[in-house]
């Protein structure tokens, strides 16, 4: 299992990034809201992931890094136990919801609610994305 969050794994492009905003999906585990697109990677890499705590929410920057510093965390410790086998690339964005902080093991825990419902709806939509249905 590689629980590496490298460079390579970070979102930093900003056209991918407002691609993902306007043509990606999204799952919600409160207090964190997951947005997605399925992409390819001109370096090869399965995920590229970037997190994002509200400025109105979270007015110094003291609480916002350090929620941030907790997101990917989090998801550097679940990454591999869901998408180690993963065959398609993806582009995630995690967002902090909440006016309130929060500690390393209630996010942990939303994370892993969040991982779930991700690979629940998308296991659905291979079926689905054959057949002519509209969303």
């Amino acid at each position: 299992m590689n629980f590496n969050y490298s460079k390579k794994d970070k979102l930093k492009s900003k056209k991918l990034i407002e691609r993902l905003f306007t043509e990606g999906k999204a799952v919600t585990a409160y207090p964190l809201r997951l947005v997605y697109l399925k992409t390819e990677f001109e370096d090869g890499s399965q995920l590229k992931t970037g997190v994002s705590v509200s400025k109105r929410l979270h007015k110094t920057a003291v609480s916002r890094n350090r929620i941030k510093r907790l997101l990917r965390e989090a998801y550097r410790l679940n990454k591999p136990l869901y998408f180690n086998n993963s065959s398609v690339s993806y582009a995630f964005m995690i967002l902090y919801l909440s006016k309130d902080g929060t500690t390393f093991d209630k996010l942990n825990h939303s994370m892993q609610l969040l991982f779930k419902k991700f690979l629940a709806q998308n296991e659905s939509s291979p079926k689905n994305s054959d057949s002519n249905t509209s969303d």
